[in-house]
């Protein structure tokens, strides 16, 4: 399933495809460039790698600019788990309603593997984005340490049956 979207007088045209082996870099960066991983966030993602492994063994999708393929964000969806495991929009798309765009594909996506529900369990700073395109706050994850040091809020979409 591809998804599009074009904002009247602003660009990027984009649209949101599966992605592959050749994307790996780009996400990595995307995930150690983000500014929501600043501060005491940051050793989370210090040494993290999106691989081409990563890719292939699950539901990844990118959201790249039409014209020049440039990555714009993407989420992974572990269908087996039901869970969104990740998603990321680059710095620079934000505000643009790529985020948006990701969670409805990703929703289409989790109806067309017959899921019913799919779990977050969100960065901190993220709740609210997710609380806005319709997630329910269902509890807190606690820390991990030391691979995360901090609680995270575990939420969940619904995703209904096609109309």
């Amino acid at each position: 399933m591809t998804s599009s979207i074009t904002r009247p007088g602003r660009e990027p045209s984009v649209v949101v495809r599966r992605a592959t082996a050749r994307d790996a870099r780009r996400l990595t960066r995307i995930v150690r460039g983000s500014r929501a991983y600043e501060g005491r966030y940051a050793e989370m993602v210090a040494g993290y790698r999106v691989g081409p492994d990563y890719i292939a063994a699950h539901e990844v999708f990118v959201a790249v600019d039409r014209t020049d393929d440039r990555v714009l964000g993407f989420y992974a969806l572990l269908v087996a788990a039901a869970e969104l495991d990740l998603m990321f929009v680059a710095d620079a798309a934000q505000g643009l309603g790529i985020g948006r765009v990701l969670i409805a594909h990703m929703r289409a996506e989790a109806r067309r593997a017959g899921l019913d529900r799919v779990r977050v369990v969100s960065h901190p700073p993220a709740e609210g984005f997710y609380r806005s395109m319709g997630a329910v706050r269902t509890g807190t994850a606690p820390a991990r340490p030391p691979a995360v040091a901090w609680d995270r809020p575990e939420l969940e979409f619904a995703v209904p049956p096609a109309a």
